[in-house]
């Protein structure tokens, strides 16, 4: 199965970051730090230009800790500014502003020597839908301003949105690209709730997820479900794959007539429970391996 989603919406959000770019100091790009690498639009460096910019990984406390520091070193030895947190609780999402202002000290610093009073940072907040922008933004804020939703596609338009006196951020819709090269970043979008569930094939997408998870993770697994099957050797057979889907559909009683498995019932259980961090803290890819 080939996903791809780039609704209309999308190209007309990209023209508009572009337009404000002469108004943007610096760009915080979010990313998810489950899926660091495919969760990261391969457009933003020609959008963005030569902005400085800040790497922001969302949603830690559903990621590995391990692989989360692995990233975070990743993208300072690519010469980026970057920093994991938890939007939801607020931790680190204080220290954002002051990494901001830390990318711009040099202007600022040339300003006040011209005797001009620095005004606030101006950022752009970019990243693909559902990646969390909007809950970031509410956090920096202290108040709930923009809208937020368990699903792609909530933001629609733009808006500056001030942070105390030293910041502002312009909030954007996020962006997908119009073709996913590798198949697999589709998969890990999809998975992690990137993009709109009505056009997926959910039993396709838990089928992956479910092959990640004996490869990535298969204690965890059995933890969470109390699977009794051995863990497959092939996961390359899709049989190995199926047999699993149906032992977690059994032990939650996921049964139709017959005493068969509802895999489409499973799948959403697969799927809910990823997405919400019901299987512990999990990484899909591994800054060791990039």
């Amino acid at each position: 199965m080939s996903i791809q989603w780039f609704p209309g919406h999308m190209t007309r959000a990209r023209r508009q970051i572009q337009d404000k770019l002469k108004l943007i100091d610096l760009a915080v790009e979010l990313l998810d730090a489950r899926i660091p690498l495919s969760s990261r639009n391969p457009m933003i460096d020609d959008i963005l230009l030569n902005k400085p910019r800040l790497i922001v990984l969302g949603k830690s406390d559903l990621a590995d800790p391990r692989e989360t520091e692995a990233w975070i070193e990743r993208f300072k030895y690519e010469g980026h500014e970057c920093i994991a947190v938890d939007a939801s609780t607020g931790t680190r999402v204080g220290e954002i502003p002051d990494l901001a202002r830390k990318l711009m000290q040099e202007k600022i610093d040339r300003q006040i020597a011209k005797g001009i009073n620095p005004r606030a940072v101006r950022a752009l907040i970019v990243g693909i839908p559902n990646v969390g922008k909007s809950t970031l933004i509410n956090r920096l804020a202290g108040r709930n301003i923009a809208i937020t939703g368990d699903r792609p596609g909530v933001t629609k338009g733009q808006q500056w949105i001030k942070v105390g006196k030293e910041m502002e951020l312009l909030d954007t819709p996020g962006i997908l690209w119009p073709k996913f090269e590798d198949p697999i970043v589709g998969y890990r979008l999809a998975m992690t709730g990137a993009i709109k569930e009505q056009i997926l094939d959910i039993e396709d997408i838990a089928f992956y997820a479910t092959r990640e998870l004996i490869n990535r993770y298969w204690d965890t697994l059995v933890e969470r479900y109390g699977i009794e099957e051995e863990r497959p050797t092939d996961t390359e057979e899709a049989e190995n794959i199926v047999r699993i889907m149906e032992a977690i559909g059994r032990k939650r009683g996921c049964l139709i007539s017959g005493g068969r498995v509802d895999l489409e019932k499973t799948s959403g259980i697969i799927l809910r429970e990823l997405r919400a961090g019901k299987l512990g803290r999990l990484t899909l890819e591994s800054a060791s391996t990039y």
